[in-house]
């Protein structure tokens, strides 16, 4: 089971998630002067994290939308990316959040579970109905492939609707119920299931709560950082320090730009970010 690689992942090499969230002004000139061709230099910049990086990340998450905004030199690259990732038998999580239904949503998942793009995980949007999750269930089933499912985000407009109250209760934990229920027919030997959650780690509220209710659901944590999630919070979701993988972007990728050297020793920044990521989480 995917789900499987991923548990012994996080438990060798840590929880940190690489968010490859790659635009052009993050890239260090040095980079930029070898090529002309876009899709070459974003892949090369994608290739020095990944290579610098790879023992002490636990997965990889593409966000697709960084791409499709350069065309098709940007999907050239995010093809290379994700290619990359399964030459050197690294994990990947594709961000692509779809959401729609029935045969568009089954072309989705050959999309991303299959050819220039295939990726081992995709994020998928469950508000248009539980129907926009069950076409990616033969996937699913398969055992190679995995979904992480929009839960309870860390956007201050998560209240606008995730929040809405459902019997008693925010209507996140009403969607979360019944997809964890689906989620419990793809259980691996850790216990997790191959349906995990994208849960906000800017929330600490909810923490003990959410992740006591979805014992066997393994979370996707965006928040950390640049979007206020702090290591203490974070914590909360994690189960000894597995269960999840906690996302950062670009206080990895342009860590280097904070220092006078940066473009010298991009390389030694970009490891030394997810190093400090993984101290402040760990608590050392």
């Amino acid at each position: 089971m995917i789900i499987d690689r991923l548990y012994e992942n996080v438990r060798e090499k840590g929880f940190v998630c690489v968010g490859l969230d790659t635009n052009l002004d993050y890239i260090p000139s040095s980079i930029k002067e070898k090529s002309s061709d876009i899709a070459e230099i974003v892949f090369e910049y994608n290739k020095q994290i990944i290579d610098c990086t790879e023992d002490i990340t636990g997965i990889y998450k593409v966000q697709i939308a960084y791409y499709e905004a350069m065309g098709l030199e940007g999907m050239k690259a995010y093809s290379k990316t994700v290619s990359y990732l399964k030459e050197k038998n690294l994990l990947s999580i594709g961000d692509v959040k779809r959401g729609d239904i029935a045969n568009t949503a089954k072309e989705y998942g050959k999309a991303h579970f299959s050819g220039d793009f295939e990726v081992d995980f995709i994020t998928i949007n469950p508000y248009m109905g539980f129907d926009s999750i069950t076409p990616y269930l033969d996937f699913v089933e398969k055992g190679d492939k995995g979904i992480f499912v929009l839960l309870r985000t860390s956007n201050p407009g998560a209240k606008d609707i995730e929040y809405l109250d459902y019997k008693g209760e925010p209507l996140y934990y009403h969607i979360g119920d019944a997809i964890y229920e689906m989620g419990n027919s793809y259980l691996g030997e850790n216990n997790y299931s191959n349906i995990g959650f994208v849960v906000g780690g800017t929330h600490s509220e909810e923490a003990k709560e959410i992740r006591e209710r979805y014992k066997n659901s393994f979370f996707l944590i965006p928040g950390y950082g640049a979007q206020g999630g702090k290591a203490e919070d974070i914590r909360l979701y994690l189960d000894d320090f597995n269960g999840g993988v906690v996302n950062s972007s670009r206080g990895i990728i342009t860590a280097y730009k904070k220092h006078e050297d940066g473009e010298k020793k991009f390389q030694e920044y970009t490891r030394e970010a997810v190093e400090k990521m993984r101290g402040d989480i760990y608590g050392r």
